[in-house]
């Protein structure tokens, strides 16, 4: 279970400040623990202190940084359950899906020490015209400086990860705010930091409201704001951030096209697109809100969709045999079931699911939606799909297009042509052939375009956002 409470971490401490903050759990929706809350005079003092904290992280070298992130690998490790079952409690997530977001967390520090002694220069020869003979120039990567993080509550153990990890190698101090409904991960994450000899300064973690939070976007101390979460949000902190470089990973309604080649592969498909569709309640910015398949494939793959829809357990996220718990609260349940009756006024049918009570919603599959509805255009973030027929790929790649959304597309082709053709034509970050738009891996670069964000997550493009490039020029005859 979890601890009675929890204290945040101001400069590598604990602070036990108060206990303010009740997080629940959500599938029961009792109080699980309670959690310390900063003021704003905690958040300045945090940021103050990253900002001492630079002179000795700028001495701190890789073979140290490496050591901290292998430290946090061994410890994450030996508190494997733990971990799971704290993000099972706070997040609603099915504990089979809270285990596999554990090991997620440990591939990233993984990644991330295996980087930190490997952030290299280059030589640059100048000797392009005469005027530069026996001049040389050097490139080095050094740290940016103090670092804002704001993490979500869908990942909150490998979404943090990914700011978290990337800063350590990278030797930037940094301040971060994890979700207010689901901090525990992140503040299990600062205790075993602060068992390491960061410098004093090198991290603070800090619940805190948003409406109470405004300096982890405007102070100007910080040199790099790091969001993801909803793009409303997202893009508004862009534009109160001022001069820092602003990093955002936001949402989409995710595609998946099912071309028309599939031969005996259909059950695959089927398995995938579920998965994609409905594991953690559909919260994920990559989840799979439109299915586009082949008149050629239609028939066959609506009928085993539907059976597979069905089949998914809905329950007590702490059950092994769960796959669908809660979503995150009755309020966005009623929010999605409220965009799901529009659709359906507007002539779409329910043809698998649909049923709610209070945060739990059925995994549910819809056909006809029309393409101006809310469900269609907006950011679903639940356990519903919506199934469509297509004849010309061209067409469905313009479909796909049609979003204000672009972070990850699917498409299930057995053409080599076809798979080149999605990857130049698909107005996304990234386009997975033969595999929902779901998959992720946490060394590739992971990021969106149009309303889904601004920049790269994976762990070596996070440390090239945490550092900047310094040239040394040399004349080396004088």
């Amino acid at each position: 279970m979890l601890q009675k409470t929890y204290p945040y971490y101001l400069a590598n401490e604990p602070v036990a400040a108060n206990t303010d903050l009740e997080v629940t759990d959500k599938f029961s929706g009792e109080v699980a623990t309670r959690v310390a809350m900063a003021d704003a005079a905690a958040i300045d003092k945090a940021i103050g202190l990253a900002v001492d904290a630079m002179p000795a992280l700028r001495t701190y070298p890789p073979f140290k940084r490496q050591a901290v992130l292998e430290h946090c690998v061994k410890r994450f490790r030996e508190r494997y359950d733990e971990l799971a079952l704290a993000l099972c409690i706070e997040a609603g997530k099915p504990i089979n899906d809270s285990k596999g977001e554990v090991t997620r967390l440990i591939d990233t520090f993984k990644v991330a020490a295996e980087e930190s002694v490997r952030i290299d220069g280059e030589i640059i020869n100048l000797e392009i015209s005469p005027r530069a003979n026996g001049y040389h120039a050097y490139v080095k990567r050094v740290p940016i400086g103090p670092c804002s993080f704001i993490s979500p509550f869908n990942f909150p153990l490998n979404l943090t990860a990914h700011k978290v990890a990337p800063a350590i190698a990278a030797g930037v101090p940094f301040v971060l705010k994890p979700a207010s409904r689901t901090p525990v991960g992140a503040l299990i994450m600062g205790e075993i930091l602060a068992e390491t000899d960061l410098p004093k300064g090198a991290f603070s973690i800090l619940p805190a409201h948003r409406d109470g939070a405004d300096l982890f976007t405007t102070d100007e101390r910080f040199k790099l704001l790091s969001f993801t979460g909803s793009p409303a949000v997202g893009w508004e902190l862009k534009r109160k951030a001022g001069k820092k470089k602003v990093i955002l990973e936001l949402g989409g309604n995710a595609a998946a096209i099912v071309d028309g080649d599939q031969g005996g592969k259909l059950d695959y498909v089927v398995e995938r697109l579920a998965f994609g569709a409905f594991y953690q309640s559909g919260q994920s910015c990559i989840g799979v809100q439109r299915i586009l398949a082949h008149a050629s494939v239609y028939d066959a793959l609506r009928e085993k969709l539907i059976a597979k829809t069905k089949s998914l357990v809905m329950g007590d996220p702490k059950n092994e045999k769960t796959f669908v718990g809660p979503m995150i609260s009755e309020s966005e349940a009623k929010r999605l079931a409220g965009w799901m009756d529009g659709a359906v006024q507007a002539g779409a049918q329910i043809v698998a699911g649909g049923k709610v009570d209070g945060a739990m919603f059925e995994a549910t599959l819809l056909e006809g939606v029309k393409r101006d509805t809310d469900l269609y255009r907006k950011e679903a973030f639940g356990p519903v799909a919506i199934l469509e027929r297509f004849n010309d790929f061209e067409a469905a790649l313009a479909q796909v297009n049609d979003s204000d959304f672009g972070l990850q597309a699917g498409v299930f082709t057995d053409s080599l042509a076809h798979a080149h053709r999605a990857w130049d034509a698909l107005e996304v970050g990234g386009v997975v052939i033969n595999d929902v738009p779901s998959f992720r891996v946490d060394n590739m670069p992971y990021g969106g375009v149009k309303d889904s964000g601004l920049g790269r997550e994976g762990v070596r493009y996070a440390i090239e956002d945490m550092t900047e490039l310094r040239l040394m020029v040399m004349r080396e005859t004088w």
